[in-house]
């Protein structure tokens, strides 16, 4: 028999997501997604799409032509970055040092591209010498690497890496999906080919769009690959010699001529996804990047200062430190799952776990975007208190509130 259940209406539980993301998305966000569709070819909303893409550019810090969305979560926007420069037998180098080099790896591989990684100790980064010494060794035609991992809470520093790329004729593929606008991501200044992002964690949006910008260097590459659909396929085109990109949605020839003057008829825009990523660029460079970063910083001080004042150890090398995730170890004798579960359950705030080698470790707690204001890691750092010593870990009492409300009346919060 069908199973002809109509269930309730939409009723979320509150929750302050204070994990590594998604977070809370700012209310402007929300109610820009709430705006009335509009067809993808009506001038209106082409302008939109033009407005993105200046926006993007501010965000990205960069003057790339090629700056737009990528319609999909974002691990859409590396799918469509590594399938549209990679081809069979090429060889990519991935410093890994969290989970998502891994997954740079497993996608680099369905390209059907040589992997050649390095590794080192999760909660550690590469010093920019070792990554050198591997891009000279294995002669990459891509370097892929993630900024931040939130796996293991570090930063990869990145300002010798778009430097040390040109010098051996390697494109740089950045993952800023966990970092983009927590900290400084200067892509010109930086000399980066591409990076691509999401909205879901310092941009204050919901998962579902793909910001990514290249340029040039990347654009020939792309070119030389162009094939266009039959069924929209103006007359008089030619195709590329190069070989065919692999997948039709993350084609990202074809999506160059669908965001330029072009307008090919490619796909239908996510318009309330749009609309979104819209919103979360006018909120940050309204507040300012400068200001974006130092209120990341800030709320990084402020929480690590409370969990080191409840006597709980900061997981990781705190000089390559993500601002917007910090780890912290799970106390020795304790039920990290039960924490989480009561912090849900008791306080409604999440927080997170990890994988691998770090998998109930550690936890990971977040204070990004529109989560990462003071009150909200006061509550958190409140409540994470009393659920610990409602599980007998003796902590001292009051302290890490304390400890974090100097952080910010010392920065003149």
């Amino acid at each position: 028999m069908a199973d002809n259940t109509i269930f309730a209406e939409l009723n979320p539980p509150p929750r302050l997501m204070m994990g590594p993301g998604p977070v809370n998305a700012s209310p402007r966000v929300l109610n820009a997604m709430s705006m009335p569709l509009l067809g993808q070819f009506d001038p209106a909303f082409t302008n939109y799409m033009n407005e993105v893409m200046a926006l993007y550019r501010q965000i990205f810090q960069t003057a790339n032509r090629w700056t737009f969305l990528i319609d999909g979560t974002a691990r859409a926007g590396i799918e469509a970055a590594l399938i549209s420069v990679l081809e069979p037998g090429d060889t990519v180098l991935v410093p890994v040092f969290g989970r998502f080099g891994h997954l740079l790896t497993e996608i680099a591989e369905r390209c059907q591209a040589r992997v050649e990684l390095i590794e080192t100790e999760w909660g550690t980064v590469f010093d920019p010498g070792q990554i050198e010494e591997a891009v000279k060794r294995t002669r990459p035609k891509l370097v892929a690497l993630c900024q931040g991992d939130t796996s293991t809470t570090v930063a990869q520093p990145l300002a010798e890496i778009g430097d040390i790329c040109r010098r051996y004729d390697a494109i740089s593929f950045i993952d800023s999906t966990a970092s983009i606008v927590g900290m400084d991501l200067p892509v010109d200044a930086w000399q980066l080919d591409m990076v691509s992002a999401g909205l879901q964690k310092c941009l204050a949006g919901p998962p579902g769009s793909a910001p990514i910008t290249f340029n040039d260097r990347v654009a020939d590459i792309i070119a030389a690959r162009k094939h266009i659909e039959k069924g929209i396929r103006p007359d008089g085109f030619k195709a590329a010699s190069g070989r065919m990109i692999a997948s039709n949605y993350f084609d990202l020839s074809m999506l160059m001529d669908y965001w330029s003057e072009t307008r090919l008829n490619h796909h239908t825009e996510a318009t309330s996804m749009l609309y979104a990523a819209r919103e979360c660029a006018r909120i940050v460079l309204q507040e300012g990047l400068a200001e974006t970063f130092a209120r990341h910083a800030l709320a990084s001080r402020a929480m690590v200062a409370g969990l080191q004042a409840m006597g709980l150890k900061v997981f990781g090398d705190l000089d390559h430190k993500m601002p917007n995730v910090t780890g912290v170890h799970i106390p020795k004798g304790v039920d990290g799952e039960a924490i989480r579960s009561d912090l849900l359950n008791d306080f409604a705030i999440e927080i997170g776990t990890s994988f691998g080698p770090l998998h109930g470790k550690i936890w990971r707690i977040g204070a990004m975007g529109y989560n990462c204001q003071k009150h909200n890691i006061l509550t958190c750092l409140n409540a994470l208190e009393t659920i610990l010593r409602l599980h007998k870990v003796r902590v001292p009492s009051g302290e890490a509130v304390d400890a974090a409300i100097a952080e910010y009346r010392a920065a003149g919060q």
